[in-house]
Order: structure tokens, then sequence, then C-alpha cells
């Protein structure tokens, strides 16, 4: 009987578990890489710099790209940052991993006119 119980209560907590990662799961957004095309280029890799910068400036990365640009290398992953409604946008260059740009976007930067 008690070997019963305690078996019910790991299958209880196991469904527990499970039920919380499907929860988080299902708030995480798919996250697409424009540029995909320039990946065979870069020396670091998606995760690499994704960590990079999350440490120039923490928080939830909403929008990304590999780019061809002027500055550093010429290839960067460019990356959309928000943390407490305030967005960073941080540029992390493709073959050496050096934080390129780090500015706080503003309402001007979101509308489009590049």
């Amino acid at each position: 009987m008690i070997i019963q119980k305690e078996s019910t209560v790991k299958k209880g907590i196991s469904l527990a578990i499970l039920a919380l990662s499907t929860a988080t799961a299902a708030h995480a957004r798919p996250m697409v890489l424009d540029g995909l095309e320039y990946l065979p280029e870069a020396k670091i890799s998606v995760a690499q710099a994704q960590s990079i910068a999350k440490k120039a400036f923490p928080g939830v990365i909403v929008e990304q790209a590999l780019e061809k640009k002027p500055g550093g290398s010429g290839l960067r992953y460019s990356f959309d940052v928000e943390s407490h409604h305030i967005t960073h946008e941080i540029a992390i260059d493709a073959k050496t991993g050096a934080v390129l740009q780090n500015v706080r976007e503003t309402a001007s930067d979101d509308d489009g006119g590049e």
C-alpha cells in the first residue's frame, strides 16, 4: 500500500512538471532568424550571439537577424532585446563576437523609417 501511494505521488509530480513545461513552451514564440543565407559566413553560432546580447542587456529577445552592415567584420547579428517595456538593439559581430552596438530603441525607431 505504501509503494502504491508513493507511485501515485511520483506520477502526480511528473504530471505537474509536464504541465508546467508545456505551459511555458506555449508562451514561448518560435524565433525566426532573418538572413539565414549569411549563416555559413558566421564564425559564432546564433546561440553564442544570443548569449552575448543577453549579457549586454538582460531580457527577452523579441527579434533577430543576421545581416551585412558596415562596422566590425561587416557581418552582424542584430537582436531586439526587451526588458520591462524597454527595448535595446544589440549588434554582435558574427565573426568575432564583439558587441558593436547596444542602444535603447525609441518610438521613432519603430515607425518603420530606415
